[in-house]
């Protein structure tokens, strides 16, 4: 038996991405990964989801497999037991915060919304927010101010097509302009020239979150898997558990991967790694 297959025989506990990892590109899970994910449970390993995904976005998929592990969401800002919802962890942004990324994206005509667990709220001044991002499944509010809705937000969503602007915006969030938050710039995979920034209080990230997890549970990070595809995936891949890229992932990610899978998300590619693991197990 080598390395691999030894590490691959303790795993307790898998942490799946969802959009471009788990699922395919038209959102629909893979019949093979769903009958495996029901085979790994009966096993007793824990799965469950990672996602930037709002909570509220994840329900659906949770029950459909009747998953026994946990959510994060909103990257790291949200944890959940599936089982009854209960909160794990939160991480809100302070009021003061909220209110100056509004007053700053409403002077620099930068489109901008709130995201809570259960809705992303926006105002009739942002209205084009809900065709600019891409937050899958998430449920969209709109509402006449944000003054009722600053408490309980867990992430700040801005966009536009001035890439100046985003990242005049994102440096106004780093030190020593702002203490506590952490940012994420990137452009959009599907719409042409437009930029997004993320706002999140600091020391929210998949990574962070995924260790908090695990110690809640006393999982050692050596006994869990992580599988992902995208940029936000970077910080689980930097933690100490088995890092597991499916064969559409960004480069970075293949290269700190220990398992790359010959598979993409739409050819059902964590299926390829579920096997392996149930294989390893039941030798």
């Amino acid at each position: 038996m080598n390395q691999i297959d030894r590490a691959l025989k303790e795993i307790r506990h898998i942490v799946t991405d969802i959009d471009g990892t788990l699922l395919n590109d038209n959102g629909e899970l893979g019949i093979e990964s769903k009958k495996l994910i029901r085979e790994l449970m009966n096993e007793n390993v824990v799965i469950s989801l990672a996602t930037g995904r709002l909570h509220s976005a994840t329900t659906d998929l949770v029950k459909e497999l009747s998953l026994n592990g946990y959510v994060i969401s909103l990257d790291g800002a949200l944890i959940k037991n599936c089982a009854d919802d209960k909160t794990i962890f939160e991480s809100f942004l302070k009021i003061g915060q909220v209110k100056k990324a509004i007053s700053i994206a409403e002077n620099m005509l930068i489109n901008i919304a709130l995201c809570h667990s259960s809705s992303i709220y926006y105002t009739e001044y942002n209205s084009v927010i809900p065709s600019l991002l891409t937050k899958y499944g998430a449920f969209y509010t709109k509402v006449d101010s944000y003054v009722d809705h600053l408490s309980g937000t867990l992430e700040i969503v801005c966009s536009s097509d001035m890439k100046n602007s985003i990242k005049q915006m994102e440096e106004k969030f780093h030190f020593p302009y702002s203490i506590g938050c952490d940012t994420s710039y990137f452009r959009s995979k599907k719409i042409e020239n437009i930029y997004y920034l993320e706002i999140r209080k600091a020391g929210c990230s998949k990574g962070k979150a995924l260790i908090k997890l695990l110690r809640h549970l006393s999982i050692k990070p050596m006994h869990a898997a992580v599988i992902g595809d995208w940029y936000n995936d970077i910080t689980m891949f930097q933690t100490k558990a088995i890092k597991v890229a499916v064969a559409n992932a960004i480069p970075e990610l293949m290269n700190a991967a220990d398992i790359v899978t010959t598979r993409s998300n739409r050819e059902d590619g964590t299926a390829e790694f579920f096997e392996m693991v149930l294989k390893s197990k039941r030798e």
